[in-house]
């Protein structure tokens, strides 16, 4: 049976960096290995033909022999066979056993230093003691962190806006559970909360995971956001606008405050409220809040109000598109 490429085995092209080797033959070792697919001849092939792939390409003299001989790479020697002159035998450094299954010491392929623990490489599928260990270790399996969850949650923009708290409702092990969620001062759509401890059980006597919250933050009927400052269109009628007057404007944290409109604002002015914009979590200094104003000129006037209208043109002749095009 002719002998499968080592790359196509790891699934890593000829180019492949010796980080990515590693990773792919991790994966495929945690997928594949026989405490983990027990009974499972095909799974332990795969094991196998991973190990013997991975200790050559995770070596770099053996890659390069590989590379340049291909699957006779191991008889050869600065480019001469062991062979020549030195009978039949399994020296010039065979690290495979004549005649036999691949004998690889998972020492040499994860860097030889000493005992290896395989709960640490295999990311503890072991479990509880319950697999097979190096032989002579007799080290008990290293706690485990338990499993990070993530949900994602609304929040009000107000509460986004300002702070607060969210009640979570959540499921652990088929039972309800509440949790309070503090809401930082000017969390922004998209940004992430972390409780620590919330996610799975740990193992072995590990630390629980953590619970990562994304937070949407719900419109606003009328507030809106760019950055720190905070955006809200106030209507006034076109005498308001003319003439000028005090308008009433909502806020954020300070519920609703008189400002003036000076006379002759056109519609979409930008008037700013300094200071009443979303406070920096970090410096403490705040955005502002800018009102738009948007003229609301009144319909289905009647004859006296048209011409009231009409005379006023004439006093006040404005082409406010003069100069435009």
């Amino acid at each position: 049976m002719p002998q499968q490429d080592y790359y196509q085995i790891l699934g890593v092209s000829r180019d492949a960096t010796a980080e990515q080797i590693r990773k792919a033959f991790k994966k495929i070792a945690r997928e594949n290995h026989p405490d983990a697919k027990k009974d499972d001849p095909a799974a332990a092939e795969r094991f196998k033909a991973a190990a013997e792939a991975y200790d050559v390409l995770g070596d770099e003299e053996k890659r390069k022999k590989y590379d340049q001989f291909g699957a006779n790479w191991k008889h050869f020697k600065d480019g001469q066979s062991p062979y020549a002159g030195g009978g039949s035998g399994g020296g010039g450094g065979n690290p495979f056993r004549s005649g036999g299954p691949v004998d690889v010491d998972l020492r040499d392929i994860f860097g030889g230093q000493g005992a290896v623990d395989l709960e640490e490489i295999f990311g503890g599928m072991f479990g509880g003691g319950g697999g097979r260990r190096s032989a002579g270790r007799g080290r008990a399996p290293r706690p485990q962190k338990g499993e990070d969850l993530s949900a994602t949650i609304q929040v009000p923009f107000q509460t986004a806006a300002v702070g607060g708290n969210y009640d979570l409702s959540l499921q652990r092990n088929g039972k309800p559970e509440e949790l309070s969620v503090k809401i930082p001062v000017g969390i922004e759509d998209g940004q992430t909360i972390r409780l620590g401890g919330q996610g799975e059980p740990g193992h072995q006597g590990g630390p629980a995971g953590d619970l990562l919250l994304t937070v949407q933050v719900a419109p606003h009927p009328y507030f809106r956001r760019e950055g720190r400052n905070v955006l809200v269109d106030v209507p006034v009628s076109m005498t308001e606008a003319a003439l000028g007057t005090k308008i009433d404007v909502p806020t954020l944290s300070d519920g609703i405050v008189s400002m003036t409109l000076p006379a002759g604002t056109s519609s979409g002015a930008k008037l700013r409220l300094k200071g009443k914009g979303i406070e920096h979590p970090k410096s403490g200094t705040r955005g502002d809040l800018f009102v738009l104003i948007k003229i609301v000129v009144p319909k289905g006037l009647d004859a006296r109000s048209k011409e009231l209208l009409e005379e006023f043109a004439e006093l006040n002749p404005l082409t406010p598109r003069a100069g435009l095009w």
